[in-house]
């Protein structure tokens, strides 16, 4: 493995996954190839590959680079596979997950957003035993899903989001919950914000909001909210309403971090009905490229990146799903010229 190269597994994905990572790969290389990919399979191609949806020596890999790249897979609805993201999340205690909106091309409906949303990533609903129970013949006549929160888990992501206002200029930290319902299961997240809020006075406020509130809020005047800390259900769609005022999902990075692991990925899904035409927008995986590079340490590169893609678009280059007609090998064209 070369000098000074920082090991990392990539995971192509499915449907777009593999076009919009190739892109990545080239622009790292424009940037100086900062990191040793080791290439793995998860998802519908792992199964095409091996029967298996997250084989082992994906799950190795990054148990040994401790960092990944990964592009969207498929989840299929309603039965098949467990969803591999949310599998990731757990296997490896990637306990938040950092999703940051900020307008990168200017005079849309909502314009200077810049909203950073952590979500709870390994409790609540997503964590949720489910099961059926039978009535009047019909084996599923009833659906029961039952989420948790821990004390424990619900401060962690509230310090991760004050830690993260603090090291990153933030003025105020948001706690969302439907604690007025869900009095146990978002009452106990509340409660560890507030305890949490009292650690940071004088450097971080603090508000809450109600979940509906916020998303109505968020529609009516998003600038009033800076960073936004909230558990893992309410974290998934907010952060897509989000996500909705820079641009939509082509516009939107992920990553996913723990102790002991951190994995980039784009928020969106894998488009199957685009796949193979050259049409898809890798922004997301870019700006999740930059997240990445932020995470290592390599802020000369992230900004390098970041500051590519403002004057990339600045020339009006844009995709079919931001109102233009470029293809995916014209954005990436495109950014190349701005950063080499």
């Amino acid at each position: 493995m070369a000098e000074n190269k920082i090991p990392a597994t990539l995971i192509p994905g499915d449907g777009i996954g593999p076009e919009i990572v190739e892109a990545v790969v080239e622009v790292c290389e424009a940037l100086g190839a900062p990191f040793a990919w080791d290439r793995q399979l998860a998802g519908l191609a792992a199964v095409a590959d091996c029967g298996d949806p997250l084989p082992l020596p994906t799950l190795e890999s990054i148990r040994q680079t401790g960092l990944a790249l990964k592009g969207p897979l498929t989840t299929p609805v309603g039965g098949g596979f467990k969803s591999i993201n949310v599998t990731l999340r757990k296997e490896f205690e990637l306990f938040a997950n950092l999703r940051p909106a900020r307008t990168l091309i200017p005079g849309g409906r909502f314009d200077a957003i810049d909203i950073v949303l952590v979500r709870e990533n390994l409790e609540g609903f997503y964590a949720a035993m489910e099961h059926y129970m039978p009535l009047d013949h019909d084996p599923k006549a009833i659906a029961i899903s039952t989420g948790f929160n821990t004390r424990a888990e619900c401060r962690r992501i509230v310090e991760y989001a004050f830690d993260y206002a603090v090291k990153n200029g933030r003025k105020k930290v948001t706690v969302v919950h439907k604690a007025n319902i869900l009095k146990a299961l978002t009452g106990l997240f509340l409660e560890e914000g507030r305890k949490v809020a009292k650690e940071y006075e004088g450097r971080v406020a603090m508000n809450d909001r109600i979940v509906d509130a916020c998303a109505m809020q968020l529609v009516l005047d998003p600038w009033q909210y800076d960073v936004i800390v909230t558990t893992n259900l309410f974290g998934d769609i907010l952060s897509d309403l989000i996500a909705g005022l820079v641009g939509g999902l082509g516009m939107a990075p992920g990553a996913n971090i723990g102790e002991n692991a951190a994995i980039f990925e784009a928020v969106h899904g894998s488009a199957p009905d685009i796949a193979g035409k050259g049409v898809a927008n890798p922004l997301a995986m870019l700006l999740s490229t930059e997240l990445m590079l932020r995470h290592v340490g390599r802020l000369d590169l992230a900004q390098r990146l970041g500051g590519g893609i403002d004057a990339m678009l600045a020339t009006g280059i844009r995709t079919r799903d931001i109102g233009g007609t470029a293809g995916t090998r014209d954005l990436t064209d495109a950014l190349l010229q701005q950063i080499r």
